[in-house]
């Protein structure tokens, strides 16, 4: 190999990497800030919508950076003369599988999305959730804790909560 092939490789493959992963960090921080200044603005007017801004605005980042470096992989693994097509169709088979196989899971992120979105209960609301009555210490995606009278905290899973007494709420 001489010179000039050694200069053709190097400004090809290593600069259409760099360029890759250059606008994946780009893309990743434009995308990130314009969720935190959406969520801030659609959701935020009170301390506690700003817990529900928070908690969305959380798991936007994580679905955006995930995309983001999936993509950036999958395109570097292009650059690099590796055959994306059948991985491609392996991560969809295997996409499929987990999703039979977690169902509870996405049950349970799904169920944690629509009541951080619905506003049911928040931080600090004193609730009753089946045979289970405290206060509300965190609401997250999977799983909703509470603190009852006795000092216990109850982890929920949020697929699992079909009827809420909220005792701070009378609307």
């Amino acid at each position: 190999m001489d010179a000039k092939e050694v200069l053709a490789w190097f400004l090809g493959q290593p600069v259409k990497v760099a360029i890759v992963i250059i606008f994946g960090l780009v893309a990743r921080v434009v995308l990130l800030r314009a969720v935190d200044r959406l969520t801030k603005h659609a959701l935020s007017s009170s301390s506690r919508s700003d817990q529900r801004a928070a908690t969305v605005s959380r798991l936007l980042h994580g679905t955006i950076s995930t995309t983001i470096w999936i993509i950036a992989i999958i395109t570097i693994l292009a650059i690099a003369g590796i055959n994306v097509g059948p991985l491609l169709a392996s991560a969809g088979i295997l996409g499929v599988a987990l999703g039979f196989g977690a169902q509870a899971l996405v049950k349970d992120y799904i169920s944690g999305i629509f009541l951080i979105l619905e506003d049911q209960f928040g931080l600090g609301d004193e609730v009753e959730i089946g045979t289970i009555r405290g206060k509300v210490v965190d609401v997250a995606l999977r799983v909703t804790k509470v603190l009852d009278s006795d000092g216990r905290l109850w982890y929920i899973r949020n697929g699992e909560i079909l009827n809420v007494a909220n005792h701070n709420r009378r609307d």
